[in-house]
């Protein structure tokens, strides 16, 4: 669990980061938007989309000099990050570019009346009225990623999914297996409930 959390974690934090970095620069540069350019647009799409097909398995192992080159290693909780955040991040910038999409462009377009500037509209508008929607993003997110990093036991990378692997599956023990089970669906139980309490907190806010 401790491993699991520390995998989970730090992927959360840096695919967070990432992936609303990408959303807003998608979302911006959208025809009729605040920075509109078709060739940032359209090349950051197509990046997101082909990294979003490959099943995370094979992501893991195409980007295996990558990620020791980064991190030294490509086994254990520090190999398992990088993959992690690869196979994240683009996930929730879709889904957070939704979310900001789902902002009234009246509301954009009074700020713009007003003076505002383009950096206090992403800011003060977008971002703030985006909050609701990026709370459930980053708990759908999460729970996609608590998957991962169940997955990544396969390679070897600790967690719940090493163990259950190595001692459930590979040792044919019932009892293992099965506990590993229901401790991922009440981490991925736990995260959902969270998640829908601060989207709807944000909400009412």
């Amino acid at each position: 669990m401790r491993e699991t959390g520390i995998m989970v974690g730090y992927a959360l934090l840096l695919s967070a980061v990432i992936g609303l970095c990408l959303a807003v620069v998608l979302v911006v540069t959208r025809h009729g938007h605040l920075y509109p350019n078709a060739f940032v647009y359209q090349s950051l799409n197509v990046s997101i989309n082909i990294l979003r097909s490959l099943p995370f398995i094979i992501l893991m192992v195409s980007i295996i000099p990558f990620t020791k080159a980064i991190v030294g290693t490509t086994i254990g909780v520090k190999g398992a990050i990088v993959p992690l955040v690869a196979y994240t991040a683009p996930y929730l910038a879709r889904l957070m570019e939704s979310a900001l999409l789902e902002v009234d462009r009246g509301v954009i377009e009074a700020f713009q009346a007003m003076g505002a500037t383009r950096r206090q509209i992403i800011m003060r508008v977008l971002l703030r009225e985006a909050r609701p929607g990026l709370a459930l993003g980053l708990t759908i997110g999460t729970i996609s990623l608590v998957g991962a990093s169940a997955m990544a036991g396969v390679v070897g990378a600790g967690g719940l999914g090493d163990v259950a692997i190595r001692y459930g599956y590979q040792r044919w023990e019932p009892n293992v297996m099965v506990t590993c089970v229901i401790l991922l669906i009440l981490s991925v139980q736990f995260v959902q409930s969270i998640g829908n309490v601060i989207a709807r907190r944000l909400r009412k806010h």
